[in-house]
């Protein structure tokens, strides 16, 4: 199939010239099968002419970059680890074993350091490029730590499975990493390793893979693996440099899917899920029926740090926890953010197992001791394998899948007492009691989590952390719908709340969107719970419960569909609506960050995460924030919406910290009325912005091969100064750190914004500050030569009826990397703003201003106007409003480059054979538009190839009204979930004929397997493109003739 694909290439480029590209041949087991992408290489000077044209094809889906997934050592090497193929004895600390490059910026907090200074060593494949500074999109392996020894599976009680015959028999384990040595004395049944590198070895020169192999597979005493007889299968996708490229996890993933692997373990993350090509083979892998568990991350203690694939809805996602059953500092928390800012984040992880000095197999022989959720994974994947065994060999094809084993797993978990919902998931991995549930399993439908008891605290934080009221902002909650039945389904009897006699249910209005399609396995249930007028003064407890049914095709052999009745009781704490003064919007909207561009930290001297990545969400890193806030006697709400949106009436202070977005002029306007005329309160925490070191923060970018350079700063000065003018209220262009001291508000000032113009009558205050904007400006921001002088801050003044606050840095609040907060500086600005109580700390006579301060218009920060906002703006790409259209932008925001035409690859699914075929098939796409190619960020998004509205995880965005009918909430019917992925049965010759389906050959059809030839016609494949190597990732689609026109390749 490579020779089809880099025909149809060759013939599209022809015109540029045969010095334009290259074909990149890929040579590797899945070769012997058909693919559905190809690889090429442009030569310098042509990548956007090659892309353009390759985009204009109408049989090329999308071009994505083969992404360089890379990283250099981040733990301690242990003796023995090293090139040498198989089994030569090399001290990884010795130079001459590893040649890795020199350490580089880090991008994430233990996430481990990459290399810079050499060629990247992958000519070989068609990768060659010089490695520079890495970013945070990328996918690593999730490196473990390293100390003493405990027997996990004596733990989770192994043995007692051990002990009744089951070992992990006939089960296929595929661990994709650094690979393992053919003999290694520790594992049984290595029945196949696969290198899909440019080395040419099997072995783990490093460690890594072997020590996962063993947690999942290891029969040594000393440091015994879970299922000890399963069939492994190690996939090297990683060298002994721990580099890596999207084209060689995509064949990987392809033969997985070939070789029919039951379970697949991923101890890699990142936190793009924009990731196109690598999400939607993930998506491939799981809806053929294989279980995939993957490593959750180890950026915690922060929280919106999720990694993916974990995050996933289909894949098992694995925190971590030491032997005292608390959760590990360095495992990942939620919430979910690619929701935001209109919807609400998905609880992950789903489990947490023993991640921290858990005992695992080196490289030739012994045992060691290593931490992380690198290591938490493979237990989860070990127990898995042996979970997998307890079920009878004839029985496993209807009863396991990806949905019946995480039901097995979260309904056995135990919760962890005092870790929150968005730690630990479900809790604590229960061997025995999963066991049990799946010796009695039979297919059917249930949420995660059980229930949803917002008292519950503090497993239920931060929903349990304040009551809810009436005319409030609704309280969003994502429930997870899993669906055992089948890789396919639907809501076959909406969902409805069933309010309990006798309690304040009668007061409490749940209206839900949801997935119009459960695929694959999974969908999602959103809930937005309000309080009724009825129950403005009402206090008391709110019980009920929430039912609904899920229907999938017929179970084999069987002509009626499967359903299954799901219902989970909703309990929540209800008061008597707050005054005006108590309450607080935050402003959610105008906040962006990566992905889907490059939105840089707020801190300057944190050096290991270069990306703003973690939400700006109270509920992730604002979460301190958030409960200082509320323990001191205020109600916080989350505004996803334009300021038109929300009832001035209703609030004491709107609340704005490190704002990205941009701002319709309606809300200048409407804003200056609700401060002006209705007393609203109006409290900014700024960040840097500086347009001189954003031109000097770009950075070479491994992954895409491309210059990075930054949207904006750590916040869009330019625009909270268009919002900010009717106040005669402006920020500058200085890039400060100092300390800042007013009474007892004392914080340290760490890369905030000057204040350059304030009226006079107000409170100014002045703080030495040194200006780091006179730096080097690089992105690795060193002292350099700074100047030091008196800047303001901090301004206070009034506004007609409203009163106003603002201090020029944000980092204080954020809890991801704070040096000191200033919480009590943000009290003294609320009791002022919202009651008007003025603070004799800030309110003093030596910081009033007689006279207008600061520079005219002229002076103020501008605009960069090398770049297109659009790329990554809301506001500058659809009209302001308070529905539906919203929610549609919310999807679309992601796109790093202008959008194309709609749907253009609607018409594939993937699957295990039990589609029906009376689902709705949609006639083939036109095709899309060739748009340009940026100067940043290159790289095309989830919105370009199905629009807006399109993400195969389906979860809400939050609308002001949700329907009740089967959409996510925002999102038009027409475009909604499985309806842009129609489902077509292989069999139905209508089907094949409205997709114009090439029929492969006889012999094609003898190379696929059983899964495959299932799937026919129902896969859906990955785009992919990459700086220089472009992964041409097509429907594959060749003209042979005017009625076969498209040639879809349908299988993997």
């Amino acid at each position: 199939m490579q020779d089809a694909h880099a025909a149809a290439v060759g013939q599209a480029l022809q015109p540029l010239g045969a010095d334009a590209f290259a074909w990149v041949p890929r040579h590797n087991k899945a070769a012997a099968f058909p693919t559905d992408f190809g690889l090429v290489k442009a030569a310098p000077g042509w990548e956007d002419r090659v892309l353009a044209t390759l985009r204009s094809q109408s049989w090329v889906r999308a071009v994505d970059p083969d992404r360089r997934l890379g990283r250099a050592l981040a733990w301690e090497a242990e003796e023995g680890a090293g090139r040498e193929a198989e089994g030569g004895a090399c001290d990884l600390t010795e130079p001459a074993c590893v040649h890795k490059p020199p350490g580089r910026m880090q991008t994430r907090p233990t996430m481990g350091l990459s290399g810079a200074g050499d060629d990247d060593p992958s000519a070989a494949d068609g990768h060659s490029a010089p490695w520079r500074h890495s970013n945070a999109s990328r996918r690593e392996l999730l490196y473990p730590f390293h100390p003493q020894q405990n027997s996990v599976t004596s733990l989770f009680q192994a043995d007692k499975l051990w002990s009744h015959g089951f070992k992990g028999q006939k089960v296929k384990m595929g661990v994709f990493d650094t690979g393992i040595r053919k003999d290694h004395p520790h594992v049984k049944n290595i029945d196949e390793r696969s290198n899909w590198t440019h080395e040419p070895t099997l072995a783990d020169g490093l460690g890594h893979g072997s020590f996962v192999a063993g947690v999942i597979a290891s029969s040594d005493p000393q440091c015994p693996g879970f299922a000890p007889e399963v069939e492994l299968h190690t996939f090297r996708v990683f060298t002994n440099d721990q580099v890596s490229y999207t084209s060689w996890f995509l064949d990987a993933f392809n033969y997985a899917i070939a070789t029919e692997m039951d379970v697949v373990n991923l101890s890699i993350g990142g936190p793009d899920y924009l990731d196109e090509p690598f999400v939607d083979k993930v998506l491939e892998i799981t809806s053929n029926g294989l279980i995939m568990v993957s490593a959750i991350g180890n950026d915690g203690p922060n929280y919106g740090t999720l990694n993916n694939p974990a995050d996933q809805n289909d894949v098992i996602g694995v925190g971590g926890i030491d032997f005292s059953d608390r959760i590990a500092p360095f495992s990942s928390r939620g919430m979910s953010t690619w929701e935001l800012p209109g919807g609400y984040g998905r609880v992950k992880p789903d489990i947490v197992a023993y991640g921290k000095d858990v005992s695992g197999s080196k490289i030739q022989t012994g045992c060691r001791s290593l931490s992380g959720t690198s290591v938490a994974s493979p237990v989860v994947a070990g127990a898995v394998c042996l979970l997998a065994s307890v079920v009878p060999q004839e029985k496993r094809p209807r009863l396991l899948n990806p949905a019946s084993m995480k039901q097995a797993l979260v309904g056995g978990a135990v919760p962890i007492p005092g870790a929150h919902i968005f730690e630990q998931g479900q809790g604590k991995m229960n061997l025995i009691n999963s066991m049990e549930i799946l010796r009695k399993y039979e297919p059917h439908a249930s949420v995660v989590p059980k229930e949803l008891d917002l008292t519950n605290c503090p497993y239920m934080w931060p929903l349990c952390k304040q009551p809810l009221y009436a005319n409030a902002q609704p309280v969003m909650f994502n429930m997870t719908v899993l669906n055992g039945m089948g890789v396919t389904g639907e809501f076959s009897r909406e969902p409805v709340w069933v309010p309990d006699r006798g309690s304040m249910a009668e007061h409490l209005e749940v209206r839900f969107a949801y997935s119009q399609r459960l695929w694959p396995w999974s969908g999602f249930l959103a809930l937005y719970i309000s309080v009724l007028p009825s129950g403005q003064n009402e206090r008391g407890e709110a019980r009920g419960h929430v039912e609904f049914t899920i229907s999938s095709p017929p179970a084999p052999g069987e002509s009626a569909p499967q359903q299954s009745r799901v219902s989970f009781p909703l309990k929540a704490h209800i008061v008597p609506t707050p005054r005006r003064e108590q309450r607080i919007l935050w402003d959610q909207f105008h906040s962006i960050r990566y992905p889907p561009g490059y939105l840089p930290r707020d801190n300057l001297d944190v050096r290991n995460d270069i990306l703003d990545w973690h939400g700006d969400h109270p509920h992730t890193n604002y979460k301190d924030m958030f409960n200082f806030l509320v323990d001191a006697g205020y109600y916080l709400e989350v505004l996803g919406r334009p300021f038109t949106c929300f009832d001035a009436g209703q609030y004491g202070t709107l609340l704005l910290a490190d704002t990205e977005e941009e701002f319709y002029p309606e809300e200048v306007e409407k804003l200056k009325r609700d401060v002006q005329e209705l007393g609203l309160g109006l409290v900014v925490f700024a960040e840097w912005y500086n347009r001189d070191m954003l031109m000097r923060m770009q950075f070479f970018d491994d992954n895409t091969r491309s210059w990075w350079t930054p949207y904006t700063g750590g916040g869009n000065v330019p625009a909270l100064n268009d919002l900010l003018a009717p106040f005669g209220v402006a920020f500058g262009d200085a890039v400060l750190t100092g300390h800042f001291a007013a009474g007892q508000a004392s914080t340290k000032f760490m890369s905030g914004a000057n204040i350059a113009r304030f009226p006079a009558g107000s409170y100014l205050h002045m703080s030495s500050m040194s200006e780091r904007s006179r730096s080097n400006g690089q992105a690795r921001v060193g002292p350099g030569t700074t100047r030091t002088a008196q800047f303001p801050v901090l301004g206070i003044t009034a506004s007609s009826r409203g009163r106003i606050a603002v201090f020029g840095d944000a980092s204080c609040l954020d809890s991801s990397h704070m040096v000191s907060n200033c919480f009590v500086l943000l009290r003294q600005l609320l009791e002022y703003t919202s009651m008007g109580k003025e603070s004799t700390q800030l309110f003093t006579a030596a910081s009033r201003t007689h006279e207008p301060f600061g520079v005219q218009s002229a002076g103020l920060p501008q605009r960069r106007t090398d770049i297109d906002f659009r790329d990554v703006s809301t506001v500058l790409n659809y009209p302001a409003s308070c529905g539906e259209e919203m929610d549609a932008a919310a999807w679309d925001r992601r796109a790093a480059f202008q959008r194309t035409t709609q749907e253009t690859m609607l018409l594939k699914r993937r699957g295990i054979g039990d589609f029906g075929s009376q689902l709705p098939v949609q006639p083939p796409p036109k095709p899309p538009a060739v748009s340009p190619v940026p100067s940043s960020h290159h790289r095309r998004s989830r919105s370009e190839i199905r629009g807006p509205h399109h993400h195969p995880r389906e979860t809400p965005v939050t609308a002001e009204r949700p329907r009740t009918h089967s959409s996510p909430a925002g999102t038009p019917p027409e475009r909604v979930g499985v309806v842009d992925r129609p489902v077509i049965e292989p069999e139905s010759n209508a089907a094949r004929d409205s997709v114009h389906l090439w029929p492969p050959s006889p012999s094609e059809k003898a190379d696929m397997s059983s899964t495959q030839k299932a799937g026919l016609g129902q896969q859906d494949h990955g785009p992919l493109i990459m700086g220089k190597v472009l992964v041409v990732s097509p429907i594959f689609a060749i003209p042979f003739s005017v009625s076969a026109w498209i040639f879809m390749y349908a299988w993997t």
